[in-house]
């Protein structure tokens, strides 16, 4: 099969810029790891937002490697007071050698089991656990439900559908978001989505955040994403044939488990990625600016979200979107995902000049370019014919 790739610039229409900017609200932002910010839309709806920039330099890494350590040690106060009277009673009667096997041990264990401080943040921007802003709040028809996942968590999905009549025929988008806050900080990105693209959408709670109960783990977040397309494909009022799944930032690692998956990939219409890593152990190296940490096995990390290993598994259509001034993930990782997705009969890339880790979704030309790619999917699913394509990657300027 042969396979060429086209660079085309699309300069959007000014109607499309305004749908993108859909009541000029400040979004949410995403974190590996960093503090808090404030902010609210003209709308009305309060969007206390969690700050996610990296900031460059010895000294922003050295804060956050202190940070991490300080929540190490206020989380594990009560495990660590008791180990170390363990460990003194050792050292009394065993002495040294014995002790100082056993304090390394430890401390492998705690920055083991530690490490999810590093990547979610379910507590952050402030009160995310108690406050979800619900799609009323816009405006818009919904309903709230609690699915059971295989481990028995209740984890809380919301489905903003469309008007009867119309819900049935439209595409249904299954929307994973980042490490931080809840779905009400997705609001006005799920109203876009809504308006511009004549959608359902499907807001899943992953456990730990908001309303659903358990704490956050990376196999919990697949048992997560399962249950929610279980949910979809047994739900009576949306069509199957056109499940839609988005993920961005860590919730495009879940996506890209969900499209690799064997039989969940099936009833996949297509995908949207954006402005996600290719692993974790990678992507830490660049937060934390250790780049050997990137080098150690995979098995020293308990989160690992290998998806640079999972997209040649993809086979449903497939699109990249990237904001070019992304600066807590590099863009590269998102052209090496591209790259290595080698197997999707259709895969495009769209490239924001102005968009950032969290707003890229505010740029002009981002709706239309995920309509236009459904449309297009629709259109060769419909004629089967397509055996010779081009990878397009489509630069919004």
């Amino acid at each position: 099969m042969s396979v060429k790739l086209k660079i085309r610039e699309i300069k959007p229409s000014s109607s499309s810029a305004s749908s993108s900017t859909t009541s000029g609200c400040n979004p949410n932002l995403d974190s590996l790891g960093s503090a808090c910010s404030d902010g609210s839309s003209s709308s009305g709806l309060t969007s206390r937002t969690n700050n996610l920039g990296v900031r460059a330099g010895r000294f922003g890494h050295m804060k956050l490697i202190l940070l991490f350590l300080f929540k190490l040690v206020v989380k594990f106060w009560s495990i660590c007071t008791t180990a170390l009277f363990i460990i003194f009673l050792i050292f009394w009667f065993y002495g040294g050698l014995i002790t100082l096997l056993l304090v390394i041990i430890a401390s492998l264990g705690l920055l083991y089991h530690g490490q999810d401080m590093l990547i979610y943040y379910p507590q952050q921007p402030r009160n995310a656990r108690i406050y979800v802003d619900m799609p009323s709040l816009l405006k818009l028809p919904f309903e709230s439900s609690y699915l059971q996942t295989k481990d028995g968590t209740s984890i809380h999905v919301v489905l903003i559908k469309q008007p009867s009549y119309s819900s049935v025929t439209a595409p249904t988008v299954i929307f994973f978001h980042g490490n931080a806050g809840n779905i009400g900080h997705r609001l006005m990105n799920a109203y876009g989505l809504y308006t511009s693209l004549g959608c359902n959408v499907l807001m899943v709670e992953y456990r730990g955040y908001g309303k659903s109960q358990g704490s956050p783990s990376e196999m919990g977040l697949y048992q997560d994403a399962e249950v929610a397309m279980d949910f979809l494909l047994r739900h009576s009022q949306i069509s199957r044939d056109k499940i839609v799944v988005f993920g961005r930032s860590l919730g495009g690692a879940v996506a890209i488990y969900l499209a690799s998956h064997p039989y969940y990939s099936q009833h996949i219409h297509s995908v949207f990625i954006e402005n996600t890593f290719t692993s974790l152990p990678e992507i830490g190296a660049v937060v934390i600016g250790i780049p050997i940490i990137g080098l150690l096995p995979y098995w020293c990390f308990k989160n690992q979200f290998p998806s640079i290993k999972r997209v040649p598994k993809i086979t449903v259509p497939v699109m990249y979107l990237s904001g070019l001034t992304d600066n807590l993930i590099p863009p590269r990782m998102m052209k090496m995902l591209f790259e290595s997705t080698v197997n999707s009969p259709l895969k495009r890339m769209a490239l924001f000049d102005n968009g950032t880790h969290n707003e890229t979704w505010l740029c002009p030309g981002y709706y239309e370019c995920i309509l236009n790619f459904i449309a297009e999917v629709s259109k060769w699913r419909s004629t089967s014919a397509l055996t010779n394509y081009s990878d397009v990657l489509t630069k919004i300027v």
